[in-house]
């Protein structure tokens, strides 16, 4: 039951081409540090990413966008990124925006086995075109499919080396949903306890939904725009 992996560079070693990859993250907040330097070292290509959003244009999982490593994002979120903009808009990236409760919500059912959902998020946008429409109640909904994928990249606060893991605050974000909707989850944690020391009622994921575990290393949990008011004057 010791799911360690010596390094990130083996725990990503078997992501092929092709692969479609949750990261967990909201914006630069909670992003498996790591994992994405050693999937950008591997230089695997053409995938798709499913996560909030693509990072910066020289941090988080903008480092594999800039080497032209993404394929397709699915998204909530597509600020903050120059490159971004640049291969949307040149077409060498295809996008799939989807609005964030959505977004939670069909990774939710990817991993809880949902077939779909209705939702009236996005009627009447061009994120409804294509998608069966229903009118419930009075109301009209969209048919929404759920997210699913062949590895989820998180970052934990916490784990033992079975696999159950704790986050911290805004650094929980969608990673436990993620870690229920892959084939493979492989979480970066920044601290490693012994199975037994984690109180059982604050287990955020069991152990069922993870696969492989390393212990990251010299985490900058780097900040997007930094926004601070004017000290007051010290009396």
């Amino acid at each position: 039951m010791n799911k360690i992996i010596g390094s990130a560079d083996e725990a990503v070693a078997d992501i092929p081409d092709g692969a479609t990859l949750m990261s967990g993250g909201f914006g630069l907040c909670g992003n498996p540090e790591n994992l994405i330097d050693a999937l950008h070292r591997k230089g695997t290509k053409n995938l798709t990413l499913i996560s909030n959003n693509c990072g910066t244009t020289e941090l988080g999982l903008g480092v594999l966008l800039k080497a032209n490593q993404v394929k397709k994002m699915v998204s909530s979120y597509v600020g903050e990124n120059k490159i971004f903009e640049k291969q949307f808009l040149s077409g060498q990236l295809e996008v799939e925006l989807c609005p964030q409760g959505t977004f939670a919500e069909r990774i939710r059912a990817g991993g809880m086995g949902i077939g779909a959902f209705y939702t009236p998020a996005g009627v009447g946008t061009k994120v409804a075109e294509g998608k069966e429409t229903r009118v419930i109640d009075g109301r009209e909904y969209v048919l929404e499919r759920p997210l699913k994928a062949d590895f989820a990249l998180v970052r934990a606060w916490k784990a033992d080396r079975w696999g159950n893991l704790v986050f911290r605050k805004t650094a929980r974000n969608f990673s436990p949903l993620m870690c229920a909707a892959a084939k493979c989850t492989i979480v970066e944690v920044e601290h490693l306890v012994e199975v037994g020391e984690l109180d059982g009622d604050a287990i955020h994921v069991p152990s069922i939904f993870v696969k492989r575990i390393i212990v990251g290393k010299d985490h900058q949990k780097w900040i997007e725009r930094r926004t601070v008011r004017p000290r007051a004057e010290a009396r």
